[in-house]
């Protein structure tokens, strides 16, 4: 009968005591089982990733992992390293699994790849916007989505915008491809097919547009944006410069830069295009309009102010000296 009673004391204690411990055991389980990522959208896995890996019932083979620089995973108590570039979250369970089970780590492993950061997918946003920037795609953006994270376009940007992609060609090697958007036909016409899809690995480069540069004797000298494609002049560009200044030639020069790196000067009769007297002389992107002085007749102007101060203090002396 004690015995019965000690071992019933016994058992009561165990039973005590496990159920005690229980929390602290379930605690320490779940601190060797890494946090769970947030459910990005799925997506082909590459260089840099970082995936979060559960395999159940063996805490010790779960854990992070960052995918190397190559594609390659390696995993505690493993051999063999896995391959990862370019296989989707489910397509990898299964590489693992098959792993495991192979190196007889693991008896028929139930194994969980989530995708806790795309590492692999930047796209990169400069030129004329009001903050470059980059950011990873967790998720497929549009165009429209990654100039906006940019802060949207500039006063200086140009007719087009450059989308250009790296992958693999046809014999492996990179090629790198360029898509050309209009920035009238993504903003002005909201055309659907311009605002691209993109889904990492993108260079948005938003160009300035070309500038005229105006020079010499015009009231606002200055360098003025110029649409590529758009049609200036002569008579455009003084408008926007507020106009002839006082003194300034009837010939002016046009400095351009041709294709072949050449510099030529092309002279324009400046007073004849302001007296209607020829036709306007259109100007390019990265034109140079200069208006000379005009010396003579500056200097002309300046004689008749000496005079008209000499008559002023000789006119002034004379009524001193009568006096």
């Amino acid at each position: 009968m004690k015995y019965k009673v000690a071992f019933g004391e016994k058992f009561m204690r165990l039973l005590t005591l496990l159920l005690l411990c229980g929390p602290l055991v379930a605690q320490q389980h779940g601190a060797s089982t890494p946090e769970a990522a947030g459910n990005l959208p799925a997506q082909k896995i590459g260089p840099r990733d970082l995936i979060a890996l559960q395999v159940y019932d063996s805490p010790e083979l779960s854990r992070t992992v960052r995918v190397g620089a190559d594609g390659l995973i390696r995993l505690p108590m493993m051999k063999q390293k896995i391959n990862a570039n370019g296989l989707m979250p489910n397509e990898l369970e299964s590489v693992i699994a098959k792993a495991f089970e192979e190196e007889g780590l693991v008896v028929e492993p139930f194994v969980t790849v989530t995708v806790a950061e795309y590492s692999s997918r930047p796209i990169s946003v400069l030129g004329a916007v009001k903050t470059p920037l980059t950011f990873l795609a967790s998720s497929p953006v549009t165009l429209l989505e990654a100039i906006t994270r940019a802060g949207g376009l500039t006063p200086q940007t140009g007719s087009e915008i450059l989308v250009s992609k790296t992958q693999p060609g046809p014999d492996g090697a990179q090629v790198s491809l360029i898509q050309r958007v209009q920035v009238k036909a993504l903003i002005d016409a909201a055309d659907p097919e311009a605002n691209l899809k993109l889904t990492g690995g993108e260079e948005i480069r938003v160009p300035e547009a070309g500038k005229v540069y105006v020079v010499g004797n015009v009231k606002r000298p200055g360098a003025f944006a110029v649409q590529d494609g758009a049609e200036s002049s002569v008579l455009k560009m003084l408008a926007v410069a507020e106009g002839l200044a006082p003194f300034s030639g009837k010939q002016a020069y046009i400095y351009r830069r041709e294709a072949s790196g050449s510099k030529n000067e092309i002279p324009i009769e400046l007073g004849k295009i302001m007296d209607r007297k020829a036709p306007d002389a259109p100007l390019l992107p990265n034109d140079v309009l200069y208006i000379p002085d005009n010396r003579n007749k500056r200097l002309g102007m300046q004689t008749i102010e000496r005079l008209l101060m000499f008559g002023t203090t000789a006119g002034a002396t004379a009524l001193m000296y009568g006096r």
